[in-house]
Formats: structure tokens, C-alpha cells, sequence
């Protein structure tokens, strides 16, 4: 089943994604009734962070408090690839801390062209989700 994402949010990521190309960024994707709604950058603190995302904790609990307070959930969680294509990594495996979540790959990778790819993450199970872009 296709996740629908409308066309102003997937623009937001990419344009962070676009902020720091050498540098992999992350966030937050908050939803209400199920329906992508918000996004929330977070500050990647990892030390090697042209290859490695941590998601800075203060600003992810804030994050996170911020969509609980407007009555959102957990929908994604995104980061990019500056250098390597926009699937999952054997670190992005291993960190994937949100089974219920929706996981949002961003490629730089790629000549003129943004690649977003969507995936379920269960241990070490990989589900491609087809995403879709809606309207404004």
C-alpha cells in the first residue's frame, strides 16, 4: 500500500536535505489522524556526519514534545545520503529504533535529481514502501 505524502512537506525535507549536501541531515515526521502533517529538523551531532546521522537529543525531545503537544504522532523519521544511494545502510539497521515508523532516505547521490525512497525497518528486515505526492 502507497503512503501518500503531500507535495509541501516532501519539499521540506529535500530543501534541508539541499541545506548541508556533505553532510547527512535528519528529523522528525509528525502526523495527525494518520496524515503526514509536520515536519521537525533535527541537528545531526554525529562525529563522522558526512557518513553517520545522530539526531541531537535535546532537540529530538523537544521534537517529540512539540508533536504530542499538537496532537501528532510519530510518523517518519528521515536523514540523507550525501554520498550513497537513498537505502537503508547496515547503521541505519542497526539504529532503527521506531518499528512503527515510516523511514524516509534522501540521496545526494544523484546528478541534479533528489531521490526519496520509504521503508519499514524491523530488526533487520527491509520493507520498501512505495511512496506518493500528493497536492498542495
Amino acid at each position: 500500500m502507497a503512503i501518500q505524502l503531500e507535495r509541501t512537506l516532501v519539499n521540506r525535507i529535500l530543501a534541508h536535505a539541499q541545506q548541508t549536501p556533505e553532510q547527512e541531515v535528519c528529523g522528525l515526521v509528525g502526523a495527525g489522524n494518520g496524515v503526514a502533517r509536520s515536519v521537525y529538523a533535527v541537528k545531526n551531532v554525529a562525529a563522522q556526519a558526512d557518513r553517520l546521522f545522530a539526531m541531537d537529543p535535546q532537540q529530538q525531545i523537544d521534537a517529540m514534545r512539540r508533536m504530542r503537544d499538537s496532537g501528532e504522532e510519530l510518523f517518519a523519521i528521515y536523514h540523507s545520503h550525501p554520498h550513497a544511494p537513498a537505502v537503508p545502510s547496515a547503521t541505519d539497521l542497526q539504529q532503527a529504533a521506531y518499528p512503527a515508523a515510516l523511514y524516509l532516505i534522501i540521496s545526494l547521490n544523484t546528478r541534479g535529481v533528489l531521490e526519496m525512497q520509504g521503508y519499514r525497518l524491523r530488526g533487520q528486515q527491509v520493507e520498501a514502501v512505495e511512496l506518493e505526492m500528493g497536492g498542495d
